[in-house]
């Protein structure tokens, strides 16, 4: 051997180091699989029996707990793979009994251990007859009962899953695109989506395990009984009566011991299919809403009390359970009076002094963002009662602060008795730009469009964009999805609204003091840019006029170097005008501006204005100013070119000369919100432009 060849057989890893970097889960499952196989193919002793008998009934125990602790269907989703797991070892467990059975059940009733023995001698008194009779019905009631209702639920539960599929991934979508949902939050949904999809698609196999199982019980038991008469009388010389009495009874509680367990499995089954997905403790969910109105607790005590003083009734147990009825429900009453007592107490105090002399503390300043809502809204903003609205406008915040390059200012939330109940008015300094009305308990179907049936609702429109909807009840939400309609919650309505708003009202909110957090910002990384430009070449107002006017024609002010040195460099040039200062932020950012338009495509279709046309408004350009019919002329132009781009899916854009720019901008966008206005010098090298049309 060479040294090589030495060196390499010290250093190859040995089989034990290898299996030492293995975990433990990646060997479990293969080691239960091969022993099931083993119980199957090896004679066990009785000990092993019972270890094995008291181990199932143990994991049975503790599935049914896990059912019923869980908060939601989805945060068990390992249940169809124990289900069938636990199934193998109880069939496994029922091949091993049946082999001691039959070869040593001539011994006695302890032949196959002393769980069997306990279970066919103290369970059902030693008595075959009985034991035959508590078998079937155990069996009835796990599969005519249970498992058949179980798995009905797990069929339509899949199915309505696989055909909301769709509708729920496009309603996501609607979250990301309307700004309620983070690209996270999204992920996460899908992710959701998905293994809530697999849960109910493998529950629906799973629960014909254990109906399966059912069957199989009920053979297993035929064939020990006809098998052990069999055996007995013949190979080991019994009577007939003693070969029943013994066999009889090993295979009743043989098949006890592993139909209890069975039965228990089946139950958890039925309890998880039929658990509703939001996240709340079985426990809790039960005892709200059946125990959370005294009334029904009265009435159920007042009939067991009047069924007491029935001759010949059980007197003693029906005036017992209705007095524990009645005095239940008199502890409810007292304690939801006592929660009210303590939530008017905590109103008045704080409640202001009306003798308080007013101060000018009392004149609250008009908020930069406000949302007023009526009445029946109040439980879309309440957190503790399941509301979601705050957390999607915390969300619709965090995606326009990242769009628009400055930080939304929060958004005051309000109840107002004065408006109607289901409406909602979205308010910016103290003024009105945006309302609606939701209903809090029913969802919005939007129809995009590919709508194969109608569903039943209440006609209406989406306050965002207008769109033909309908309010639909929550139990036709999965129809309805089926369908082709893009159904979403009120509070997503109410978000989405809100982001619209903010999105075309940016430069209203935006203010000197955010102006001032974007200049507090740059300062950390160029200090000397933001020394030199405020207040020392420009003012703080000039600059936020700046700023305004970008986020006006939805100019992001991301690029805070480019936008504050374009306007450095023009002011130290002694230009201190707002509007040529924007037309120098403009070109200077040029390149951002064509790829937030054009979505970063190499090729940007452009409308031109006719020689003509542009010639005359270059004569005028000075008044700021259009002829009332040319105006009017220009917006039919402009409108019919916007509706021809929309409906090829490209964006509008007029290229104009830099001195009109400013003057069209305002122009198009009081005429077509979608449209741009570039002047040429913001167009960059790299962009291949192409002639859409021409503006006569």
């Amino acid at each position: 051997m060479t040294r090589s060849e030495r060196t390499a057989t010290t250093t190859a890893p040995t089989l034990l180091d290898r299996l030492r970097g293995v975990p433990v889960a990646a060997v479990a499952a293969p080691a239960l699989l091969l022993t099931m196989l083993a119980m199957v193919v090896l004679p066990l002793p009785p000990f092993a029996l019972d270890l094995l008998f008291t181990f199932n009934i143990a994991v049975s125990l503790m599935v049914v707990l896990a059912v019923v602790y869980v908060m939601r269907p989805l945060d068990f989703s390992v249940f169809p793979t124990i289900l069938l797991l636990a199934t193998l070892l109880r069939l496994a467990l029922n091949v091993a009994s049946t082999r001691v059975v039959l070869l040593n059940g001539h011994e006695g009733a302890d032949a196959a251990g002393k769980v069997i023995e306990a279970f066919g001698a103290f369970v059902v008194g030693g008595h075959f007859g009985v034991g035959i009779a508590v078998f079937l019905i155990l069996t009835i009631v796990n599969f005519v009962v249970i498992t058949k209702g179980a798995g009905r639920v797990s069929e339509v539960s899949a199915r309505f899953m696989l055909d909301a599929l769709p509708g729920r991934q496009m309603a996501i979508d609607a979250d990301l695109n309307a700004g309620t949902l983070s690209r996270e939050e999204a992920r996460a949904r899908r992710e959701e989506l998905r293994e809530e999809t697999d849960f109910y698609g493998a529950m629906d196999g799973a629960s014909k395990f254990v109906r399966g199982d059912a069957v199989a019980g009920i053979l297993i038991l035929v064939v020990n009984l006809i098998g052990g008469l069999a055996i007995g009388m013949g190979s080991h010389g019994l009577s007939a009566g003693e070969a029943a009495a013994r066999y009889t009874l090993l295979t009743i509680g043989d098949g006890l011991v592993a139909q209890i367990p069975a039965l228990l499995l089946a139950t958890a089954v039925a309890i998880l299919v039929t658990r509703l997905s939001r996240s709340q403790a079985m426990g809790a969910s039960v005892r709200g809403q059946l125990l959370g109105d005294p009334r029904a607790l009265m009435v159920t005590g007042g009939l067991l009390l009047a069924l007491g003083f029935v001759p010949g009734m059980p007197n003693l147990v029906f005036l017992l359970l209705g007095g524990t009825s009645l005095g239940a429900a008199w502890l409810i009453v007292r304690r939801n009076a006592a929660a009210e007592a303590t939530d008017e107490a905590a109103e008045a105090d704080a409640e202001p002094a009306q003798n308080r002399e007013l101060s000018w503390d009392d004149l609250a300043p008009a908020d930069p963002l406000a949302l007023e809502i009526g009445y029946r809204l109040v439980s879309m903003v309440d957190a503790t009662a399941g509301g979601e609205l705050m957390a999607r406008i915390r969300g619709v915040r965090r995606r326009l602060s990242d769009e628009l390059g400055f930080l939304v200012p929060p958004v005051h939330v309000r109840d107002n008795l004065s408006m109607e109940p289901t409406q909602y008015r979205i308010l910016i300094g103290g003024a009105v730009v945006g309302h609606g009305e939701v209903l809090p308990d029913r969802w919005l179907a939007l129809d995009p469009g590919n709508v194969i049936a109608r569903v039943e609702g209440q006609a209406t429109r989406d306050p965002t964009f207008g769109m033909p909807a309908l309010w639909i009840e929550a139990e036709v939400r999965a129809q309805a999805q089926a369908n082709g309609y893009t159904v979403v919650d009120p509070a997503t309505v109410v978000a989405t609204h809100v982001s619209h708003v903010v999105q075309h009202h940016a430069h209203e909110v935006l203010g000197p003091d955010e102006t001032q957090h974007l200049l507090d910002v740059l300062a950390r990384s160029a200090p000397k840019l933001v020394e030199d430009l405020v207040p020392k070449t420009l003012p703080l107002a000039t600059v936020t006029r700046v700023l305004q006017g970008l986020l006006a024609e939805r100019v992001s002010l991301k690029n805070l170097r480019a936008i504050f040195g374009a306007m450095a460099e023009r002011a130290a040039a002694g230009t201190t005008d707002p509007p040529q200062l924007m037309a120098s932020v403009r070109a200077a950012i040029g390149r951002q501006i064509v790829q937030g338009i054009s979505g970063g495509a190499d090729e940007l279709p452009v409308l031109s204005l006719a020689p003509q046309l542009e010639r005359l408004l270059q004569e005028g350009a000075g008044s700021n100013a259009l002829e009332p019919g040319l105006a009017e002329r220009l917006q039919q132009a402009i409108t019919s070119h916007a509706e021809r781009q929309e409906a090829t899916s490209e964006p509008t854009v007029l290229l104009v000369p830099p001195a009109l720019r400013a003057t069209l901008a305002r122009f198009v966008r009081a005429a077509a919100p979608s449209a741009h206005v570039l002047a040429f010098d913001e167009i960059p090298d790299t962009t291949r432009l192409r002639l859409a049309g021409t503006v006569e």
